[in-house]
């Protein structure tokens, strides 16, 4: 009893010595590039318009909580940057008024951004674009990354793989730059992991899968090697959620459709996630997806940082936040932080179906000598990264 009193005392005492009198404001922009979608196989599974931003919205919610009682105040100002508006114009009003920004754009458009000499001073947030160069050759000290890049993506479904011991593989790409930059990332990761990629295939995208799925795929696939599990790279799903049950032989799937690793999935219900999913899907009607999340942590990361240092200055949260005392809950089970060399948040990633979660990981039994969430992605000695060094 004691103890509980002496421990209620000192946090009263904490409390009404901290600097909670003067208010903090913490402006927070989410900026998206709108961009050209292909065309839906199915009308069944539409993209949401507001992909994204409502993951950002429940983040700013989930900050006032705690940002009311200290005397922080969130904003949060979206705008989406049309197909024919100027996206560099639009990034300069923005940091005009805000230095910290979450982004949904385009690795191009990301970096132009990155580049602003308006830029230079701000914080600013990947919530979408997986491309390797964001965290290698291209990185830039002032750009974090809350959205796992596809070497992390491919080496969460390897470890999964490796651990069931399915280990022979084959793999179907699409034609487009996401296809092929998953493709490498799962080539590379089965090297690292020590799974054979046996054959491959490129498919092509004039074949129209709605009418022609019982004849195409047997063919397509029939003169592939004896192999566990048939991966596919087909980010847009122009072909690759049609390949499960219609390939020659009885086989997973796994990549981008069938077992699919990401940022987040509707079906993770552990760690508290439950309870995420539910207010999430309160507020936007739908489920959860892997950039409504990693919207959501990037401003969840700006309230964990204010809370801690009391302060808003996009400078020093950034420093805050790839510092050895930064950690934020998040539903995955551990604890995620940021590597300092290159400004990606390690996290823990599922690998899911459309209906289940198939694991979490990393898996049991990769280990290393930091942080087992390394073992996903570029690690410290392999990166290229050289901005970060440079601007600390």
């Amino acid at each position: 009893m004691r103890y509980h009193q002496t421990l209620l005392t000192s946090l009263v005492a904490s409390v009404m010595a901290s600097p909670v009198a003067a208010s903090i404001d913490v402006p927070i922009a989410y900026l998206e590039r709108a961009v050209e979608r292909p065309p839906v196989l199915t009308n069944l599974d539409p993209i949401p318009d507001d992909l994204g931003r409502m993951g950002a919205q429940l983040g700013l919610a989930d900050n006032a909580t705690t940002g009311g009682f200290m005397g922080h105040n969130y904003t949060l100002s979206a705008q989406v940057v049309g197909l024919d508006e100027d996206w560099l114009e639009a990034a300069r009003a923005v940091l005009a008024e805000y230095r910290i920004l979450v982004v949904h754009a385009p690795a191009e458009d990301l970096l132009a951004l990155a580049d602003l000499p308006e830029a230079e001073d701000a914080l600013i947030f990947n919530a979408s674009a997986e491309a390797e160069a964001l965290r290698e050759e291209a990185c830039r000290a002032n750009l974090l990354h809350t959205m796992p890049s596809f070497a992390m993506r491919a080496d969460a479904l390897m470890q999964f793989l490796v651990s069931k011991r399915w280990t022979d593989l084959v793999m179907i790409t699409g034609q487009r730059p996401a296809d092929q930059d998953f493709a490498a990332a799962l080539r590379n990761s089965a090297t690292k992991f020590g799974a054979r990629i046996r054959a491959e295939r490129a498919w092509d995208n004039s074949s129209d899968m709605r009418r022609n799925i019982g004849q195409e795929f047997p063919l397509f696939t029939q003169d592939f090697p004896s192999h566990h599990v048939m991966l596919v790279a087909d980010e847009a799903g122009d072909f690759g959620p049609y390949l499960e049950f219609n390939a020659w032989e009885p086989r997973p799937v796994a990549g981008s459709a069938g077992a699919r690793p990401d940022a987040w999935s509707d079906r993770v219900e552990a760690y508290g996630a439950a309870q995420l999913q539910l207010r999430f899907k309160r507020l936007a009607d739908r489920p959860m997806g892997a950039l409504d999340y990693a919207a959501w942590a990037a401003v969840r990361s700006v309230g964990e940082a204010v809370t801690r240092i009391n302060a808003a200055d996009a400078g020093a949260i950034r420093d805050y936040i790839l510092g050895d005392d930064f950690e934020l809950a998040a539903f995955k089970g551990a604890a995620v932080t940021f590597r300092d060399w290159n400004g990606q948040m390690r996290q823990p990633m599922p690998v899911a179906t459309r209906t289940s979660l198939v694991a979490m990981t990393p898996m049991p039994g990769f280990l290393h000598q930091v942080s087992t969430l390394d073992t996903l992605g570029r690690d410290r000695p392999e990166t290229a990264c050289t901005a970060f060094d440079q601007k600390d």
